[in-house]
C-alpha cells in the first residue's frame, strides 16, 4: 500500500520522510524560536501581517488567498505532481504546527539573546525548507513562489528567498522597529544561504512536458 501511494505521489520513499522531516523542522523553528525571539518573517506570512498592521485586511483571509496565488502560479508551471507533493508537505506542516502549539515551547526563550536567536532560527527554517524544496514542493505560500522565481528568471533559489524576504521585511519598516527587522534579516540570510544548498536533485515535468 505504501508503494502505491509513493506512486501516486511519485515520490521515493527517501523522499517523501525528507519531506515529513522538513516540514517537522520548520514546525519546531517557528514555535520554539521564532515565536518566543519576535523575530518576524517575510515571505507570505510576513506580507499578510504587513496588510493587516498598515490596512486592517484580516489574516485569516488575507494569508489563504496569497497562499492560493502562489500555489496556482507553481501548479501552472509544474502541473500536477508539484500539486501532489505540496498536499504532503502543507498538510505535515500543519500537523506539526499543530502539535507543537499544543506542546509549547520545548527550548528555552532566547529572547534576550537575539544574534543567537536569528542564526538557529535561521538554520533550523534553513534546512527543513531546504528538505522539502529539495524535493520540487512547497509547504507553503512563499516556497511555491521562490521555485517559480527561481526557475523564471534562471536564479539560484536561495537568492529568491532572500530577496522576496528582504524586500517583505524592508516594507515592514513602517510598523516593526530598525532593531528588530535586522535580526530577521540576519535569520533569512542564513536560512538562504542553507537552502542553497538543497538544490532540487530530482525532477518534475512541466504542462510543456519539459523536466525542471
Amino acid at each position: 500500500m505504501l508503494n502505491s501511494l509513493l506512486n501516486f505521489f511519485n515520490l521515493s520513499k527517501k523522499g517523501f520522510v525528507r519531506i515529513i522531516i522538513g516540514s517537522c523542522i520548520m514546525a519546531f523553528t517557528l514555535v520554539n524560536i521564532h515565536m518566543q525571539s519576535n523575530i518576524t518573517e517575510g515571505g507570505v506570512l510576513g506580507l499578510t501581517m504587513l496588510l493587516y498592521k498598515l490596512l486592517d485586511f484580516d489574516p485569516a483571509i488575507i494569508s489563504p488567498l496569497l497562499d492560493f496565488a502562489c500555489f496556482s502560479l507553481g501548479v501552472s508551471l509544474f502541473g500536477k505532481k508539484f500539486l501532489k507533493r505540496t498536499a504532503i508537505a502543507c498538510f505535515s506542516f500543519a500537523i506539526f504546527y499543530k502539535i507543537f502549539l499544543i506542546t509549547g515551547a520545548v527550548v528555552p526563550s532566547l529572547y534576550d539573546f537575539p544574534i543567537l536567536s536569528a542564526i538557529i532560527g535561521g538554520i533550523g527554517i534553513g534546512v527543513g525548507c531546504g528538505l522539502v524544496v529539495s524535493q520540487a514542493c512547497a509547504a507553503g505560500g512563499d516556497d511555491a513562489l521562490a521555485l517559480v522565481l527561481s526557475k523564471k528568471l534562471n536564479l539560484n533559489i536561495s537568492k529568491v528567498y532572500f530577496l522576496t524576504d528582504a524586500i517583505v521585511l524592508t516594507m515592514s519598516l513602517m510598523y516593526i522597529p530598525m532593531g528588530r527587522i535586522i535580526f530577521s534579516l540576519l535569520t533569512t540570510i542564513v536560512s538562504s544561504l542553507i537552502i542553497g544548498q538543497f538544490e532540487m536533485p530530482v525532477t518534475i515535468h512541466t504542462k510543456s512536458g519539459v523536466r525542471v
